[in-house]
Formats: structure tokens, C-alpha cells, sequence
């Protein structure tokens, strides 16, 4: 097997697991509301905080990753969240539950260490299908983990030597499932540092380490290029994350669906589609920048440009979709327009990480730390407006949320325009135009 796509596995099981690990919470929130005596208003906080630590951990994380390597930052990620799940699966009071799950909420920041250790093994013409690949099977941990398999081999009568009928005499199922994942986790990243290396060769990995430092990161964090990719990540990536923590909770209450494994089956068919379909939006970025094919006349010669625009679209239309069919009171048409949300975020996301190495390919972890952190604030966010207590119903948050997305669309339409795309990794706000050089000095490059 060669080391890139060795590489490549490996990546993909650590953050598979880590997307298990962040939403095991949600398919067993009556359960925990019932224990803690929670109401739906208090779900949604616990599903933005189980979020609220990542994006700081994911700008942190991502050019500490291009300076010490991605074996080594997901190694101690791992380990760290395993051993707070491990603790989240024993708490006994609300306060000591949340602030536990609040670090293990950190196995979130496991996509950023990912992308950018891929994007140290693979070439350009490859990134946006190896990204999708790598962050679609990942996503899909929420759905095919944390909602499918979870609250099946954790059912309301799971019992084994330790939980249920052993010496804890502990009979909660979700306790279980925080316990043995987090034991999992322990022994991924302990796999992760023992099976993996930092890039394909010593140039790709020096070249990324001498491009780590302050006055870069400012530089990065404030050109056209990254502040819309980033924004449009909150539209894609932090309402999968919203939707992946709410909808078990909304299908069982505004439905009265209340079968935690019907719920959370029907809530996992947005998951599967905003994971495993993710990598065609990587595909197809591939697919027209090679071919140079012009899908929007307004955006001529820009062709990754184009197809994220038309996904970001995509989203905000589905949204709209949403709340009318959550109003035809009928579940079933409201499952499968959620599908269609989850495929329309998946497309976006793969579409906005094909451009984030491409566009810095020496930067690939600061930037898809900015990126995804920025991004993942959606995620806290708009669980707030889906439960929202002002609102006649749970389905007009979906209409609230994608109102707030349109100006980011008109944001996109601006800096995709070709005479501001050309230069949208140089040119930015605030920050001088001057890209630092490795040594410091400032430069035209």
C-alpha cells in the first residue's frame, strides 16, 4: 500500500471516530434530559456546547499541526478526548456531565489535523477528490456511528460486567456508549502516532513547517480567499453540525416521534448524506478546474468558484424546503427533504476544502484551521434559532437560519468575480497585502 493512501485510511478512521465521539450525545438526549432533568430549550444549549470549544481548538490546532505534524497532534487529540468521554460516561451531576463532554467536544478539531495531513501526501489534481474522500467517510461517523450503530448496541436494556449489572450498578446506555468509545479513542491515537508520518517527503514537510508564524497566520486569516471560504463553512459545515445535534431531538418533538431509534434513524439519513456524498463536491471541483468547465457565465474562468456558489444555493433553497415541509406536518416528506440538506452540505463542503490547499497549498492546516473553525461557530449558532422559545413552531427556525445565510451568497458573488478571485489569496482587509516571507520580510510573491 502506498503511504499516501495509508495516510489517507488513517486520517479517515481517526476522524471518523472523532465525528462518533462528538455526536454520541445525540441520539440519547432523552435519556440525558430525563436524567438531568432538561427541557427541549436546555437540548439545545447542551448540542451548541458540545460544539462551543471546537472552533478555538480548530484555529489552534491547524498551524501547530503544520509545525510539529499531524501524527503528533492527532495522537494527543485522541488521547485527551478519550480520556474525557471516559470521564463524561461517570458524572453524576449536570455541571461535571457538560464541562466533560465540553473537551471531549474537542475530537471535532480531529478534521482539521486530517485535511491537513492528507494535503501533505497528495498532489493538486488529487486534493479535491482525496479531501472529499477523507472528510465525507469522516462525516459520516455522526450518522453511521453516532446515530445508526450507537443506540443499537447501546439500547434502552444494554447490560454487560460493567454497566447495567456490574460493580457500578450503573444502567444507563448512553453512559456505555461514552465510556467504550472514549477507550477506543485512547488506542487510535496511540495507533496514529506508532503508523503514521508527517508528509510524503522532507521538502513538502519543511516547506510547511517554515511557513508557520503569527504574521502569517494575520495575513492568512484576513484575505478574501479565507474570510469567504470560512463564512461559507458556517453556512455548510456548521449547519451540518446544528443539523446532526438537533434533528433526532426535533423529529421526536415535533413529530411526537418519540422511538429513540426511529428518531435517531431518521436523523441519521441527513448525516449519511452530508458524509458519504461529500466527496463528489470535491470531485467535481476536480472535475471542472481540469476541464475548465464554466458552469455561471458571471464568474468566467473561475471554475472552482462557480460550482461552491452554486452549492452554497443549493443550501440556502433546501433550508426554505425545510420549514415548508416540517408545515405539511407530514414526517416522512420532512426525512427526505432533510436528506437533500445533508447532500447540499456535502457538496458545499467538499466544493470549499478542493480550494483550501489548492489555494495555500504551504498553509494547508492553518488555513483549514481558520476555515473550519470559523465555520464550526454555524454549529453553535443555529441550534439556538431551531429551539429558539420566541418561535410558533421547531420548523420556522429552518427559514430564520437560512435567511441569515443570504448575505454570505452575496459576500461569495463578490470575491468570486474574476478580477477579485484572481488575487483573493493575496489581496484582504486590514492586514497589509504583503505576504510575509519565510524569513519575516515581507513579500510580493
Amino acid at each position: 500500500m502506498k503511504d499516501k493512501h495509508k495516510t489517507l485510511i488513517m486520517a479517515t478512521i481517526m476522524f471518523n471516530l472523532g465525528f462518533v465521539i462528538w455526536f454520541s450525545f445525540a441520539p440519547f438526549t432523552d435519556a440525558i434530559a430525563e436524567e438531568f432533568s432538561l427541557s427541549v430549550a436546555d437540548l439545545g444549549i447542551v448540542a451548541s456546547t458540545a460544539i462551543i470549544a471546537v472552533p478555538l481548538g480548530r484555529i489552534i490546532v491547524g498551524p501547530l499541526t503544520d509545525k510539529v505534524g499531524a501524527h503528533v497532534t492527532g495522537a494527543i487529540t485522541m488521547l485527551l478526548v478519550g480520556s474525557f468521554a471516559i470521564l463524561s460516561a461517570f458524572a453524576q451531576s449536570y455541571e461535571v456531565f457538560t464541562a466533560s463532554r465540553i473537551v471531549a467536544s474537542l475530537a471535532g478539531i480531529t478534521f482539521v489535523i486530517g485535511i491537513q495531513h492528507v494535503s501533505e501526501w497528495f498532489e493538486e489534481e488529487e486534493l479535491g477528490t482525496a479531501e472529499g474522500i477523507y472528510a465525507g467517510i469522516g462525516n459520516a461517523g455522526a450518522g453511521l456511528g453516532a446515530y445508526l450503530t450507537l443506540p443499537r448496541v447501546f439500547g434502552e436494556n444494554y447490560v454487560d460486567p460493567i454497566f447495567g449489572a456490574g460493580f457500578l450498578a450503573v444502567s444507563s446506555n448512553w453512559r456505555a456508549a461514552f465510556f467504550y468509545t472514549g477507550l477506543l479513542s485512547v488506542v487510535v491515537g496511540i495507533a496514529y502516532y506508532l503508523f503514521t508520518e508527517p508528509a510524503k517527503n522532507r521538502a513538502k514537510r519543511e516547506a510547511t513547517q517554515a511557513g508557520v508564524s503569527f504574521e502569517q497566520w494575520k495575513f492568512i486569516v484576513t484575505r478574501y480567499g479565507a474570510v469567504v471560504l470560512s463564512v461559507a463553512y458556517i453556512m455548510s459545515f456548521g449547519l451540518e453540525l446544528a443539523m446532526n445535534g438537533w434533528l433526532g431531538t426535533y423529529y421526536r418533538e415535533a413529530f411526537g416521534q418519540g422511538d429513540i431509534v426511529i428518531a435517531a434513524t431518521f436523523a441519521a439519513t441527513f448525516s449519511i448524506a452530508a458524509g458519504l456524498l461529500r466527496p463528489i463536491g470535491g470531485y467535481v471541483s476536480d472535475v471542472v478546474q481540469r476541464r475548465e468547465t464554466n458552469i455561471l457565465p458571471w464568474f468566467e474562468g473561475q471554475y472552482r468558484n462557480q460550482w461552491t456558489f452554486v452549492t452554497l444555493v443549493f443550501i440556502m433553497v433546501m433550508m426554505f424546503a425545510m420549514t415548508a415541509a416540517g408545515l405539511s406536518g407530514n414526517i416522512y416528506i420532512a426525512v427526505v427533504t432533510g436528506f437533500f440538506v445533508g447532500m447540499s452540505c456535502a457538496f458545499a463542503e467538499g466544493a470549499i476544502f478542493a480550494q483550501v490547499p489548492a489555494m495555500f497549498p504551504d498553509n494547508s492546516g492553518t488555513v483549514a484551521g481558520i476555515v473550519g473553525g470559523i465555520g464550526t461557530t454555524g454549529g453553535v449558532i443555529y441550534p439556538l434559532a431551531f429551539s429558539a422559545a420566541f418561535l410558533p413552531n421547531l420548523h420556522v427556525g429552518y427559514a430564520i437560519v437560512a435567511v441569515s445565510m443570504v448575505p454570505i451568497i452575496a459576500l461569495s458573488a463578490w470575491v468570486f468575480q474574476p478580477h477579485i478571485a484572481e488575487r483573493a489569496n493575496e489581496a484582504g482587509w486590514i492586514v497589509s497585502g504583503k505576504r510575509p516571507s519565510k524569513t519575516g520580510i515581507t513579500s510580493d510573491d
